[in-house]
């Protein structure tokens, strides 16, 4: 694996993670998440449109997108990634907030063969440790039916599906106070004002939580 193509499945990797939230991706956007110049970006942006296949759709000023092809390879470290940090975590005895940067590493090297047999040896997980859907061996995603907690006013209830964040100090701050996948919660209140939420999780004391905190945390609601 070289460096150059470790570098383009990041970028093809990033855009996939961005274009989940907006049609397109932009550059300055795409800058920031890989720390990298914008000019820098530009040139493998172009680098990868005039690809042969074409693995991005890139039109100036108006932001990138994947090809199906640039979508499939994006897929396929994506699976390798989120299947790493399961077999971490569930057979190596990690804590999901520390995963992130030791699957960065390996995702690009790990073989198809060795792929298929962590699936195998993990029972084919559907979700990783954070909760995160991972791609099946056809590359293809299952539909994301969760709903951002934000979403959530007082009297609803929910369980927690995934927690979208990979910086370490956020995950252990969600672990400390219990919102991990599997949780269930109910909402108690709900203030317009600042946009915070008072959880009821189990049996513990009440707490409130802000935007930025709510935002980041997907569930599927409860019915009655």
């Amino acid at each position: 694996m070289t460096i150059e193509t470790t570098s383009i499945q990041d970028y093809l990797k990033t855009i996939f993670d961005l274009t989940r939230d907006a049609e397109t991706a932009s550059t300055t956007a795409l800058a920031a998440r890989l720390r990298i110049a914008p000019a820098s970006v530009t040139g493998m942006i172009q680098k990868l449109a005039a690809a042969k296949p074409p693995l991005v759709h890139y039109r100036k000023h108006q932001g990138v997108t994947l090809t199906a092809d640039g979508e499939r390879s994006a897929l396929e470290v994506i699976r390798h990634h989120r299947l790493i940090e399961t077999y971490l975590v569930q057979m190596l005895g990690y804590r999901w907030d520390t995963v992130h940067e030791e699957a960065c590493r390996l995702e690009h090297v790990i073989s198809e063969e060795f792929e298929a047999k962590i699936a195998a040896a993990l029972g084919n997980p559907k979700r990783d440790p954070h909760g995160e859907l991972i791609p099946d061996a056809d590359l293809r995603l299952p539909a994301d039916t969760s709903t951002s907690l934000s979403a959530l006013r007082a009297g609803q209830s929910a369980i927690i599906l995934r927690v979208r964040s990979d910086e370490p100090a956020f995950l252990r701050h969600m672990a400390e106070i219990g919102l991990l996948p599997g949780t269930n919660l109910s909402i108690k209140s709900y203030s317009s004002f600042d946009q915070n939420l008072e959880l009821q999780i189990g049996d513990q004391p009440s707490r409130v939580i802000g935007l930025a905190t709510s935002s980041r945390i997907f569930v599927e609601i409860q019915t009655l």
